[in-house]
């Protein structure tokens, strides 16, 4: 069982092996949706199955969704729906992957934790990895799935609401971590976002500081070195991730996992939500 990360060799190995499993294609452009789509059409791992942010991850139906901000989760039921629907059941392996560098494929990744299913892991590289290593790849809309009984189980994560962030501003038992762009977090920018700023109290970590130049993560001990030098006295297990919608925060929750920090927390609405509401107080610098 993969539960983090899996390399292109393994991959290649485990796809030869005759274990069950379900390769997920999750290329997102925030700016423009629709390429993601475009991009599997042009190339993917052969096999693979499309999983889309706003499509698939998310909920825009507030009837269905269990958090605000732009990419609120869907209710556990609506996403194992989704999930029986493409074919995929208990006892598959997931390898999920994008090509933008980690940001969109670890929201699957949580996703699958959350709803039960620990054997579950991000292809380390992404797309670019698995060509680079002359991996099977093929174009068009992939084949068409038969539904399964995909059936969650009980949470293997956690996520936080922004009551709980509001309740907990300031407390030894959170420790907010953003990972968005250094200077989003200090609000000299925020192209996205009606405010610019951060949450009262919160540590930056860019997600992308995660990854080496060549894309693949930095060993567990060069990752652990970072956090614990952005956290200080902090306990790691007090950490709640967020960034601009609840998305590009999970490649954070990962890398402290891949550094042996532990599973932690996920504020889902995140900074979209937060700064929804101007009675919530707003930092800058």
């Amino acid at each position: 069982m993969y539960t983090t990360l899996i390399s292109v060799d393994q991959l290649q190995t485990l796809r030869t092996s005759g274990q069950a499993l379900m390769v997920f294609d999750c290329s997102f452009e925030l700016l423009q949706p629709q390429q993601g789509d475009v991009q599997f059409l042009e190339s993917h791992i052969a096999g693979a199955v499309r999983a889309d942010l706003d499509r698939h991850l998310c909920c825009f139906d507030p009837t269905q969704a269990v958090c605000g901000g732009r990419h609120p989760l869907p209710q556990r039921k609506v996403l194992a729906a989704w999930l029986a629907s493409v074919g995929f059941t208990n006892d598959m392996q997931a390898v999920v992957y994008d090509r933008q560098g980690i940001n969109y494929c670890g929201r699957l990744w949580w996703l699958l934790k959350w709803l039960g299913h620990e054997a579950v892991a991000v292809l380390d590289g992404g797309l670019q990895a698995w060509v680079a290593a002359g991996g099977a790849v093929e174009s068009g809309p992939g084949a068409a799935a038969s539904a399964s009984n995909f059936t969650p189980a009980p949470a293997l994560v956690e996520w936080v609401t922004t009551e709980d962030i509001a309740n907990n501003l300031g407390r030894p038992t959170q420790t907010i971590l953003d990972a968005r762009a250094t200077p989003r977090f200090l609000g000299e920018v925020e192209p996205i976002d009606p405010v610019a700023g951060h949450i009262p109290g919160a540590l930056n970590r860019p997600f992308a500081s995660n990854l080496q130049s060549n894309g693949l993560f930095k060993s567990p001990e060069q990752l652990q070195g970072e956090f614990n030098a952005v956290l200080g006295q902090r306990d790691p297990a007090t950490v709640v991730h967020h960034c601009g919608s609840g998305v590009s925060s999970v490649p954070n929750v990962l890398a402290m996992e891949v550094a042996g920090l532990g599973r932690t927390r996920l504020y889902a609405g995140s900074w979209s939500e937060w700064c929804s509401n101007p009675a919530r107080p707003v930092a800058r610098g």
